[in-house]
């Protein structure tokens, strides 16, 4: 086991039976992990819906999402949440400007806007300011 931080931005859904259990606590309780919430929301219906980076070690991240989705949580990777459009896309570097990540970044030497999906945190901030619409936000899981 190592000491090294391991951080990973993560979505949860929740389901309404759920939403105001303490699940998201017990993961520093539980496991040492120390989690940063990105956004969260819960609609009318009680269902729940969370962006977290979590940091601990790869050891303890691992058990704490095997502990969320036992607690029938459902757990995807910010990295699923939003993609871009790669023959839409100008290189135009507007969305580089408004990412507060810096997972949209420039190659100078290229010329061209690169994205690190890991880094994402599925904020929408590069969807409303594109203006090809080449950056997309899934919303499968709920009305983000």
């Amino acid at each position: 086991m190592t000491d090294k931080a391991y951080r990973k931005n993560i979505h949860l859904t929740f389901p309404p039976d759920l939403s105001g259990n303490p699940l998201v606590c017990n993961l520093t309780r539980l496991f040492d992990l120390t989690f940063n919430i990105l956004k969260a929301q819960i609609t009318p219906r009680k269902e729940g819906y969370m962006t977290l980076e979590l940091i601990g070690t790869e050891e303890n991240y691992h058990k704490g999402i095997t502990y969320l989705k036992e607690n029938h949580i459902k757990v995807s990777p910010v990295a699923q949440r939003i993609s871009r459009d790669e023959e839409s896309c100008m290189h135009c570097g507007m969305c580089t400007a408004i990412c507060p990540t810096n997972s949209l970044y420039n190659d100078r030497e290229a010329r061209i806007v690169l994205f690190d999906k890991e880094r994402c945190t599925a904020c929408g901030m590069c969807v409303r300011v594109c203006p090809v619409n080449a950056m997309n936000v899934e919303v499968e899981n709920g009305p983000w």
